[in-house]
């Protein structure tokens, strides 16, 4: 996975949780949340982050960003490995990387003005004084396409697809390169979002941004990825260029999912075959031995139980970790 314009580059990365019981609150087992995920991110580009709920794309999100430290493996970013930073050093390159979260509505404190959340990046950083900051605010909102009028307002008296602008313009101030999206849109109307994904879009395009765009609906990550990566119960199932892993879905995980997406076009829907997966995804407190997907899979068989499949390079740039594949 060698490449000079890597700007994020993820090796076998792990996050467990730990679970307390007791009295005296002894560590009982472990919530394997990502279980050894290994992809790189190009600059300029758009990468996808699919699977269902539940399946630890957040977390791996947060665990990049090192909101939540790694248990294991490495995240290197512009050439330095970001689990192994501490403090002062840590705090500068955050400055570099930034997240949009989930849900407008708990992510914008309550108490604040939206001049005071947008500016708030820059007085933790230290980056400009208060009339540099009103100007800087007033610029970000108008990238936004927000009125910096609004800039004393709060966060109540807005809409959610405004409110989400508003995450946008916070996770814009410091002049990221890389911002990772955590179902951005997840929480909007559909007829909102739209704009926020062209508005990422045209921002991408003028910035020079990188983003990791985490997400279940997967039209909308059709339409705004370069590359896709699936992930099922903390691991990785398979990733490939956008259209070839649409087109050409190998893994019998990514099959299924595709093939509940519907097709605008009635004739053909008609004759497409859905993929029912039976049962329900196992915990994963306790996930299954050898494949995370051998106990829904229709094609299982004995090695699947046996053996973890390897993380592989079946075609260019097409990984898949599947032991029929």
């Amino acid at each position: 996975m060698s490449d000079n314009n890597v700007l994020l580059s993820v090796d076998h990365l792990v996050k467990h949780f730990p679970i307390m019981a007791g009295v005296f609150q002894r560590q009982v087992g472990v919530v394997h949340a990502v279980d050894g995920i290994t992809f790189n991110i190009k600059k300029g580009e758009t990468f996808g982050l699919v699977g269902e709920s539940g399946c630890g794309k957040s977390t791996a999100g947060r665990t990049i960003l090192q909101l939540y430290r790694p248990t294991a493996g490495s995240v290197v970013f512009s050439g330095e490995n970001l689990a192994k930073l501490r403090g002062e050093s840590l705090r500068r390159m955050r400055q570099r990387m930034q997240m949009i979260f989930q849900d407008p509505y708990a992510s914008l404190n309550p108490r604040m003005t939206i001049r005071e959340i947008v500016g708030e990046p820059l007085v933790v950083h230290d980056m400009m004084k208060s009339k540099e900051i009103e100007d800087r605010v007033n610029q970000l909102l108008d990238l936004v396409r927000l009125n910096p009028g609004f800039s004393s307002r709060y966060p109540h008296e807005f809409s959610g697809g405004q409110r989400q602008r508003i995450g946008i313009a916070r996770a814009l101030a410091l002049n990221p390169d890389f911002l990772v999206c955590d179902e951005p849109i997840s929480a909007l109307d559909v007829s909102i979002q739209a704009q926020v994904i062209n508005l990422l879009e045209e921002l991408q395009e003028q910035l020079g941004l990188t983003y990791l765009f985490i997400a279940h609906d997967l039209s909308m990550v059709r339409h705004i990825s370069t590359r896709v990566a699936v992930m099922y119960l903390g691991a990785l199932m398979e990733m490939a260029p956008r259209d070839e892993l649409y087109e050409h879905p190998l893994h019998p995980y990514s099959q299924a999912l595709l093939s509940a997406v519907p097709v605008p076009d009635p004739f053909i829907e008609e004759k497409r075959q859905r993929i029912i997966l039976e049962g329900d995804v196992p915990s994963p407190v306790n996930p299954p031995s050898g494949c995370r997907f051998r106990t829904r899979c229709p094609l299982a068989q004995k090695i699947c139980a046996e053996q973890v499949p390897e993380w592989r390079e079946v075609a260019p740039d097409h990984w898949v970790a599947c032991h029929l594949v």
